[in-house]
C-alpha cells in the first residue's frame, strides 16, 4: 500500500479537506484499493476535535463526508510509515523538513501545490494555500479551488511511484 498523509496547522480545515478529495479522486482513478491517504496537524492545538464545520460544509457541497474526522498531530514515526507527505502550506512543508529524521524522509515532503501546473514552477513560498480559518465560506472555496487544481498532478505522480515498484 501507498501511503500519503496530508498535513496542516491543526487538521481541522486544509489537510482534512485535502485528504477526503484525494482519497476520492485516487478512487476514481482506480487507484484506491493501492493507495491510502489520511491527514494530520504539525500541532496538537485542535487535538481530537471534528473538522471545522465550515471545511465540512464545503465537502457536503461536493459529496464527501468528514463526519467521523478528528484532529491529530503529526507522529515523527510517520516520516518513514508514509510515502509521501503533502504539505499545505510553506510554514507546514519547513517544519516538516525540518523535523525530518534523514535525507530520505526529507524528500518524502512536499508541497501540496508543487503537483499545480499553474505554480508548480515558483519557489516553496508562492505554493501554499493560506489558512481559511481566519476567513469566511468563500475562504473554504479558495481552498477547495487550489487543493483541486493539484489532484490530477498528485494522481499522476502516484501513478509513476506506483509504476516503479
Amino acid at each position: 500500500m501507498y501511503r500519503i498523509i496530508a498535513v496542516c496547522t491543526g487538521n481541522i480545515c486544509r489537510s482534512p479537506m485535502a485528504e477526503r478529495m484525494l482519497a476520492r479522486a485516487l478512487q476514481e482513478a482506480g487507484l484506491g484499493g493501492e493507495v491510502s491517504v489520511d491527514s494530520a496537524g504539525t500541532t496538537g492545538w485542535e487535538l481530537g476535535r471534528p473538522i471545522d464545520q465550515r471545511a465540512g460544509q464545503r465537502l457536503e457541497q461536493s459529496g464527501l463526508s468528514a463526519l467521523d474526522h478528528r484532529a491529530r498531530k503529526f507522529e515523527a514515526s510517520w516520516y518513514d510509515e508514509r510515502d509521501l507527505i503533502l504539505a499545505l502550506d510553506v510554514d507546514h512543508y519547513d517544519q516538516l523538513r525540518n523535523g525530518a529524521p534523514h535525507d530520505a524522509a526529507r524528500d518524502k515532503v512536499r508541497l501540496w501545490r508543487s503537483f499545480d501546473p499553474a505554480v508548480s514552477h515558483l519557489g516553496p513560498a508562492d505554493q501554499g494555500i493560506y489558512d481559511p480559518w481566519f476567513g469566511e465560506a468563500s475562504d473554504f472555496d479558495a481552498s477547495w479551488q487550489m487543493i483541486d487544481a493539484a489532484l490530477k498532478g498528485i494522481i499522476e505522480f502516484v501513478r509513476k511511484e506506483l509504476d516503479a515498484r
